[in-house]
């Protein structure tokens, strides 16, 4: 494959753009600076842009340990976007599946690829997602019936689906829900009267936050983590 075809294609920029940065001096391969546009490239090269290696490739799937104070979204006027915590080529192309508050943090799922994110948000499929739960007040035995049977959110028609609360602390509970609902463990401890002080997502369906992982420090998927989301 041509060079600048190539920077095209990882970069998703033109070939006018490409051939400027073989002009400039910022492509290598193989270790060497190239600056020619048809220079042949193939799988065993190693081609470089700014130190940053560069390949063709399918999907991306990445798990995001996401710290407080990050964003979910590509821009935002007042919060840094978790994307810039991804030392990735071309992170705008990537999408959040299953997004988190600002003062959430914890398990966060980022892919380009539309579809396998759908089967986690789409309420259709039914993904499990997992909430460690600080709250203001203490979590009563009665609240494990409430969240149960459903409870009503103000603003939305009918009740949230059935959903697992554990209480691990008086303050402190572990919920599971299958919804993804704007704000839906903060609605759903307020419904209760109570108020939320401390999200953290643990899990969404069987997979589990890689316990390795940082506060705002990623990984890919594995090829059995990211066909999890596709066995239904």
């Amino acid at each position: 494959m041509r060079l600048d075809k190539f920077l095209g294609t990882t970069l998703g920029i033109t070939r006018r753009e490409a051939g400027k940065l073989l002009r400039d001096k910022m492509i290598e391969v193989d270790g060497e600076i190239v600056r020619s546009a048809s220079f042949s490239v193939g799988d065993d090269n190693n081609v470089e842009f700014n130190g940053r290696p560069l390949r063709l490739q399918g999907p991306r799937y990445f798990m995001l340990n996401k710290p407080q104070g990050f964003v979910c979204s590509h821009v935002d006027d007042f919060n840094p976007t978790v994307f810039v915590l991804f030392d990735e080529v071309s992170p705008e192309k990537m999408h959040v599946a299953g997004r988190l508050d600002s003062d959430t943090t914890g398990l966060t799922l980022l892919t380009d690829d539309g579809q396998w994110s759908h089967r986690i948000t789409s309420p259709r499929h039914v993904c499990e997602k997992v909430y460690f739960v600080e709250t203001a007040d203490p979590i009563i035995a009665e609240n494990i019936a409430q969240f149960e049977a459903g409870v009503q959110l103000n603003g939305e028609e009918g009740l949230t689906r059935p959903a697992k609360l554990e209480i691990v602390g008086e303050r402190e509970g572990v919920l599971t829900i299958t919804e993804g609902k704007y704000h839906q463990v903060k609605r759903m401890f307020a419904a209760v009267g109570n108020r939320v002080v401390g999200l953290h997502r643990e899990r969404v369906g069987t997979l589990e936050l890689d316990e390795d992982l940082e506060p705002g420090q990623y990984r890919p998927l594995t090829a059995e983590e990211i066909a999890s989301f596709l066995a239904k």
